[in-house]
Parts: C-alpha cells; structure tokens; sequence
C-alpha cells in the first residue's frame, strides 16, 4: 500500500527492502561451488529476494515443513533455502544452498531428503 505526501505531492511506496544474510553453513555451501555458480547464486538471491520474498512464483516455493528452512529459491538445478523475518527488521537469512541432482540433493558432501 503506498501512500501519499500532500505538502509533497508526491506518492511514497511502502514496499520494505529485505536484509540478506547468509548462515556460515551457506557461505561454506557458496565456497564449494564454482565462482561462475557462486555469482549467479548471488546476484539471484539479490534480484529475487530483497523485495517480496514471501511472495510464491515459478522459482520461489513455501516448502512443507522440514529441518532446513520454510523458503527454496530455485536457480537451475541449484537450491537456495532461505527464511524471512519481518519483525524487528525486515530480513531474508540464507541457511543452506544445494544441489539437485536428478531426485537427489546434495547440501555440501550430504545428501537430504526433503
């Protein structure tokens, strides 16, 4: 909903810009990853998750309940499991990244079953 300035004249947008945060377990996920995938996982997670992270699309999906995190955003055949705190402050924390591979996938050396 956004809302108007009168002495302005002017129309101020209230759509909240999301923190990212990456866990250390994710940041170790990353590393693992080739530089061209840890970008592309990066630039992805900016574009796609910084505003409306809690909105379902094609590559965003609300997981059923699991030990990992509530959020996956999908990148190819790469995974990025993420949560959302909008109170105190508006922030998205990445717990893990992975990858699928066929029915499988792999978090760091692991294999998960979601």
């Amino acid at each position: 909903m956004a809302s108007v300035d009168a002495e302005a004249g002017i129309c101020v947008g209230s759509v909240m810009a999301f923190a990212v945060i990456y866990s250390p377990e994710a940041v170790d996920h990353l590393a693992a990853l080739s530089k061209a995938t840890q970008t592309l996982v990066v630039d992805e997670v900016d574009k796609q998750l910084t505003h409306e992270p809690k909105l379902p699309t094609r590559k965003r999906k609300l997981l059923r309940p699991n030990p990992i995190a509530p959020w996956e955003l999908r990148l190819g055949d790469i995974r990025v499991f993420y949560d959302v705190q909008e109170e105190p402050k508006p922030l998205v924390k990445i717990a893990a990244v992975g990858i699928k591979q066929h029915n499988a996938l792999w978090i760091g050396k692991e294999r998960i079953d979601l």
